[in-house]
């Protein structure tokens, strides 16, 4: 879990792993404990380093330090990266592949806590050979370091480049964002098929329709009574008829 190291800068800090090594001397082992530290700010902004310390938590301040020394900027292209990279250390390759809005960041527990620190939230990721955390930290952000933006290659280049494969797919995203929630509770976020029904709710019988059905009831009732009326009277005719003839 990232904790906050500065108010001024919003840098928060995730400890990705406290390793421990052991030195035999004459009088026994001597322990020593590392730490691997990620510093980041969520908005392009992130850095890491490695500290030994004999306690624990003297050696994540210390690493807390290097890393915030250590940090380095990252191109975004909305919650995304600009191009596929790869990333190497010693035998370690991690693989950084683009992905549309909406996707998340898939990727193990080493990888995700570096690029939720930068501020990534749609990627898609692959490490082959060691998995140590380690290595993998590194060969993420060798791969974070190498990264371009559209107009840094156009200018080294000399070409204009138009639009890229990822802008074209946050582009198509867009259109199925709410235009109607831009700027309100949802943020222009996608709707949920429950926020639909919400919305837009099932369209009611207009009042000129309901009211001849309502009207018409009172008549029926009214000529049903009419025409009970003479049968009664028809009934009670008969009666007297029958008292006469007895």
């Amino acid at each position: 879990m990232a904790e906050l190291m500065e108010k001024s800068s919003q840098l928060e800090s995730h400890t990705a792993g406290i390793f421990r090594t052991a030195a035999t001397v004459k009088g026994g082992r001597r322990f020593s404990f590392g730490a691997m530290v990620i510093v980041g700010d969520r908005r392009g902004r992130v850095g890491y380093a490695h500290a030994k310390s004999k306690e624990v938590p003297m050696a994540i301040e210390k690493a807390e330090k290097h890393a915030k020394r250590n940090i380095i900027s990252v191109p975004l292209v909305g919650g995304t990266i600009p191009h596929e990279i790869e990333g190497r250390f010693l035998a370690t390759t991690v693989r950084l592949l683009p992905a549309s809005p909406g996707t998340g960041v898939i990727a193990g527990t080493s990888v995700r806590s570096i690029l939720e620190l930068v501020g990534i939230k749609d990627c898609m990721t692959k490490v082959y050979g060691s998995t140590n955390k380690i290595n993998v930290t590194k060969a993420v952000f060798d791969a974070l370091s190498r990264l371009r933006t559209k107009e840094l290659i156009s200018e080294l280049r000399g070409i204009e480049i138009e639009s890229t494969d990822i802008e074209e797919r946050i582009e198509r995203a867009g259109r199925f964002m709410s235009s109607g929630t831009v700027g309100g509770a949802t943020g222009g976020r996608v709707l949920t098929a429950e926020e639909v029904r919400v919305e837009r709710p099932a369209e009611a019988k207009p009042a000129e329709e309901a009211k001849p059905e309502e009207a018409a009831a009172p008549e029926a009732e009214a000529s049903s009574g009419e025409e009970a009326k003479p049968d009664g009277e028809a009934a009670g005719d008969d009666k007297s008829e029958d008292k006469n003839d007895s």
